[in-house]
């Protein structure tokens, strides 16, 4: 077995599972959390209109902080943007998911994708220079951010490289993209790239909460 049969063979699958066992792991345990008995009267009655609103103010800036947060806030949305693109528009990613899942959809051109693939990494890489030089991200920032960090890139990268080469065979190029694939699915949902997952849950739950409370959300 070479590098390519591993990667696209048993490192792939075993990345899928340990993905879909994590991500259970992680719902249920939330789900599952023992929660304290509200014995307060319910101001009003909250249910999924409170959770939808919740999910999408709560995707927006408070107006006292927009000036502050704004650079950052339109780079992370730039940021996820492409990465959608990236992964679910360019044309041999499409094939993919049809082989697997039976489903297809039109992409976008390949020079297309590359395009956005390099501005993706170039919007990374501003955010991460914003998060080791600004003071206060600094201070919270961890092992959990950088290396989610990397973890992301590295498929991005991988990808991009594959149509230039730089002397290495196609085969080697292909398997370590899948590799780095491979990496974030099993680091997903363990780290914090589980917002990916469980951002409108928490988001849905405390519109909920605050809805019974009669709190604006």
């Amino acid at each position: 077995m070479d590098i390519l049969d591993f990667a696209r063979g048993p490192a792939l699958q075993t990345a899928v599972y340990v993905f879909i066992v994590g991500v259970l792991w992680r719902l249920l345990g939330i789900v599952l959390l023992q929660k304290k008995t509200d014995l307060s009267a319910p101001r009003r009655q909250a249910g999924l209109g409170a959770a939808l609103g919740t999910i999408y103010s709560r995707s927006f800036s408070a107006p006292a902080f927009k000036e502050a947060t704004r650079y950052g806030k339109i780079l992370g949305y730039l940021l996820h943007i492409g990465l959608f693109l990236v992964v679910f528009l360019f044309i041999p990613h499409i094939v993919f998911f049809t082989d697997v899942f039976g489903v297809g959809w039109p992409g976008l051109p390949n020079n297309a994708v590359y395009f956005i693939g390099v501005a993706t990494v170039g919007v990374a890489v501003a955010l991460l220079i914003r998060r080791m030089t600004n003071p206060v991200l600094k201070q919270i920032s961890n092992f959990d951010d950088y290396f989610s960090w990397l973890v992301t890139m590295l498929p991005v990268v991988s990808g991009l490289i594959m149509p230039i080469r730089f002397g290495v065979r196609y085969e080697t190029l292909l398997a370590i993209h899948i590799l780095s694939v491979a990496l974030l699915l099993i680091w997903l949902p363990f780290g914090k790239l589980a917002h990916a997952f469980l951002v409108f849950y928490t988001r849905g739950s405390t519109g909920i909460l605050l809805g019974r409370r009669g709190a604006r959300t």
